[in-house]
């Protein structure tokens, strides 16, 4: 593949070229199983290249902590050459968290079930190399990704807690969850609410979730611990009920991934 730009010849499709200072692809699809991540870069609509990471999964518990991690760095350099606006994750959570947790891109883990139900859609279409149909998971990304343009926010997660009422249920699980949801780029302030110690008794510990999104596309952080149950409200960038129904469904996979849900 050639930089589209300066027809500078590009050493993986998709590559960031050095030459021109010119991105090749906006946004990269990574699928994980557990030996291998197949990576789906995108530029607008086209898909213009796909690349391959595998790995050799280790039985040794303190070995497979090392080959994850070195896996997912592996990962996380591919997206680095391409320098993309945003990068859409999907299949194991534990290679996926810890990629995640190696870029600095705007980074969105597609939900299970977007992805079981189908792409929205029969796509259908043969990428530009020939290599046959889309996967459902790069369908799904195609049909959305244009539609989830939402105002990305700047402000540190810790500044956009705030509200008359700073106690949180669930003391280091509680400031987990209110973290996790802080860190969404689409969230702009979170505001705790009173606390209602008058709930039933749950014995699986905090339990997190954020419920469906209003008419404005703001939503609810539900804490549960305990008898006590906690709502507080999820001041996001979306501008309707559709697009705060994205954010939300961000937000559940990401408690998901802290273990915050069942």
């Amino acid at each position: 593949m050639n930089c589209r730009r300066c027809g500078t010849p590009l050493r993986k499709p998709g590559d960031y070229c050095l030459t021109c200072n010119t991105a090749n692809a906006d946004a990269v699809v990574v699928e994980f199983s557990a030996d291998r991540a197949r990576l789906t870069m995108l530029d607008e609509d086209a898909v213009v290249g796909e690349t391959t990471v595998t790995t050799r999964p280790e039985t040794d518990e303190q070995l497979t902590e090392i080959q994850l991690r070195n896996f997912a760095g592996r990962v996380a350099d591919e997206i680095r050459r391409k320098r993309p606006d945003t990068v859409y994750a999907a299949g194991d959570r534990e290679p996926l968290r810890e990629t995640r947790a190696q870029v600095h891109h705007e980074f969105y883990r597609v939900p299970d079930a977007g992805v079981d139900e189908g792409s929205g859609g029969d796509r259908g279409r043969t990428n530009d190399e020939g290599r046959g149909r889309e996967s459902p998971v790069v369908s799904w990304v195609l049909n959305r990704r244009g539609d989830r343009a939402l105002e990305v926010v700047e402000t540190p997660p810790r500044e956009k807690i705030g509200g008359s009422h700073s106690t949180l249920i669930g003391d280091r699980k509680g400031r987990k969850a209110v973290s996790t949801v802080a860190q969404h780029p689409h969230v702009k302030k979170i505001v705790p609410g009173p606390i209602d110690a008058g709930g039933t008794g749950s014995r699986t510990g905090l339990r997190a979730k954020a419920t469906r999104a209003g008419t404005n596309g703001n939503v609810r952080l539900l804490l549960r611990d305990g008898s006590s149950v906690q709502e507080n409200r999820i001041v996001t960038t979306a501008m309707d009920r559709e697009t705060g129904e994205r954010v939300r469904e961000d937000l559940n996979e990401a408690l998901r991934d802290a273990e915050l849900q069942d």
